[in-house]
């Protein structure tokens, strides 16, 4: 979602701004601004597009100052239009916003009768019109934010710029992350860490409902209490948070390629001697339920997850959508546990929905790709993937790691549960330690899968098909071809086909099929035939068994190595990830950065 970053520096800001600003691009955005104060006077510049506008633009009207605010914006109230660029100004206050202030109607309409007018379309302005309102009622630039944070309400990560003041910014944070990294004599604010991590290593994350006055020397941070407050300050590894192609033409090609190292290195994390390393306060022997919560990919993650929780441990599993699961209301057994799944560990409605889970279960557990974020510190117990920092917004590296520390999660489940004994155990985790050798000889494939994605990119509509645990991968994949390559493409479960999608069948029609030769392989070939029968274009992905019983006859067949059935989600997501790549490449899409969606979702 949107980036935010401000400066209170030694040297002239503008050029810093828009650097943080570009490692802020993979969040998704379609305008940028940034606003500085020099001299005492507050100015800004705002451009539609990507940041390479923004920095033509300051070459032709360049911005002085070592005090500014910068925002990368992905719109929800009004067009990407520079009106409705952030930084919003009104009289002597420049705001940058993410987020929805949600009661900004009642706000603008009030603050219209009092003379002040909106220009825009935006939530946003309407804060910076309530801090010139209290403004100028004679209060003071930390007294008129204060006061108009009391009248917000939703969800929102601020920052404030004023005139007149060089050595004053002012954050605020309620439902979208905010954190601010000390320098030398110097302060930072950003989204995240990743903004900040050129200038500094040392970062203080703010907490829900907190708001801090920072100046060069410092932040003094309150609560939503207006109390003092005192938060820890973190050292973050820059090296967990370059971005860098590395060669690569798109992130995503590199995270895919990165996917056999960092899972490695999550299997090492959390397996040695025979055991998996996970807390001891992980109980799952006499436990009634589990409800796994997640959006988008991590949904999907979890869809699969419930295979084996259900199958390894005979522990009942529920899966929500996180957008929808506490709008129902839903009862939950104390004896349960909510599991919550999020890449950036900010996403706002699985955040919301685990806050709704707070006292009705026994434990919360997160599965993060950010240890500092909002829904780690917010559990229980904040288990990491590992992916290392994914910058495409289709996720990849992270969707297999989520996968991985799930499985690891059912196995233990299943251990304590006596469905699983030591030898079957340790035969699984032995399994699981050759499946990055196994994602490397997959990743080989690669020049025949960008042939059948040249193939596909010609499409109009795919789907994709499976059953069992490869069900919730047809899912993913059909999700990862539309949101890159804008492709329409649905999954489905190879069972239901016959229950509506198969009127849709034709010879203009791929269908991906993902069969292992596993024990549900005879049922989805049968309905593959179905499709075959009605001239449909088969693309069968399956192991060397698979290929020779059931590949003749198909449009494409892509032959994956042998796999147990209990990993085979993991390893066959790659292939579906690499058609969907080398199908926007194709198309000349934006692959790292797909209109209109954002990497990380911080509003409802």
């Amino acid at each position: 979602m949107c980036g935010i970053v401000g400066v209170l520096g030694h040297h002239e800001v503008a050029p810093i701004l828009v650097e943080a600003l570009k490692r802020l691009e993979y969040r998704g955005y379609d305008s940028a601004g940034i606003a500085t104060v020099n001299a005492g006077k507050l100015d800004r510049r705002r451009a539609v597009g990507k940041l390479h506008n923004l920095s033509d633009l300051l070459v032709h009207e360049p911005l002085a100052g070592k005090a500014g605010i910068g925002h990368t914006r992905w719109a929800t109230h009004g067009a990407a239009t520079i009106v409705n660029a952030h930084p919003h100004r009104s009289g002597p206050v420049a705001v940058v916003h993410n987020g929805i202030i949600e009661n900004f109607r009642e706000l603008r309409a009030e603050l219209a009768e009092k003379g002040l007018a909106a220009e825009t379309e935006t939530d946003t302005e309407t804060v910076a019109l309530l801090v010139r309102h209290f403004m100028d009622e004679s209060l003071s630039p930390r007294d008129a934010a204060r006061a108009t944070l009391k009248r917000l309400e939703g969800a929102f990560a601020l920052l404030f710029l004023f005139d007149g003041e060089e050595d004053l910014m002012i954050a605020a944070r309620k439902g979208s992350p905010l954190a601010i990294g000390h320098g030398d004599g110097e302060m930072f604010v950003g989204s995240d860490a990743i903004a900040l991590a050129p200038m500094t290593d040392r970062i203080t994350y703010l907490d829900e409902g907190d708001y801090a006055f920072v100046t060069r020397t410092g932040a003094e941070i309150y609560d939503e209490r207006d109390r003092r407050a005192n938060r820890e300050l973190s050292k973050i590894q820059l090296d967990a948070t370059r971005i860098e192609k590395a060669g690569y033409k798109h992130f995503m090609a590199k995270e895919i390629a990165e996917q056999p190292i960092v899972l490695a290195d999550a299997i090492k994390y959390y397996c040695g001697g025979g055991r998996i390393n996970l807390p001891e306060d992980l109980e799952f022997g006499a436990l009634d339920r589990l409800t796994l919560v997640a959006c988008g990919t991590a949904s999907y993650a979890c869809m699969t997850a419930k295979y084996w929780f259900e199958s390894l441990a005979g522990l009942p599993c529920e899966v929500d959508i996180a957008s929808e699961f506490r709008y129902r209301e839903p009862p939950m057994p104390e004896n349960s546990y909510a599991m919550f799944v999020s890449q950036s560990g900010e996403t706002a409605d699985t955040l919301a929905a685990l806050r709704y889970a707070r006292g009705k279960v026994s434990k919360i557990v997160s599965i993060v790709n950010v240890p500092s974020s909002s829904i780690a510190r917010e559990s229980d117990i904040a288990l990491p993937i590992l992916a290392g920092v994914e910058v495409g917004v289709a996720s990849t590296k992270a969707f297999t790691c989520q996968l991985a520390v799930l499985l690891l999660l059912a196995l233990k489940a299943g251990h304590a549960r006596r469905r699983i004994d030591d030898d079957s155990l340790a035969a699984h985790l032995k399994s699981l330690a050759a499946l990055p050798g196994l994602m490397n000889q997959a990743l080989g494939r690669e020049p025949s899968i960008a042939v059948m994605a040249a193939a596909v990119a010609e499409a109009q509509d795919v789907l994709f098909l499976g059953r069992g645990s490869m069900f919730p991968l047809a899912l993913e994949g059909a999700l990862k071809l539309k949101e890159i390559s804008y492709i329409h493409a649905e999954g489905y479960a190879s069972g239901e086909l016959k229950h509506g999608p198969i009127a849709l069948i034709d010879k203009n029609v791929p269908v991906v099929v993902l069969a292992p030769r596993d024990a549900l392989f005879d049922k989805t070939v049968s309905n593959m035939q179905e499709v075959m029968a009605r001239h449909g274009k088969v693309i069968l992905i399956t192991d060397p068994k698979g290929a020779e019983e059931a590949g003749l006859g198909t449009w494409k067949t892509l032959t994956l190595p042998d796999v147990p059935a209990l990993l085979a989600p993991i390893l066959y997501a790659l292939p579906a990830q690499l058609l969907a790549y080398h199908a926007a490449v194709a198309k000349g899409t934006d692959v790292d950065q797909p209109r209109n969606l954002a990497k990380s979702v911080t509003v409802e």
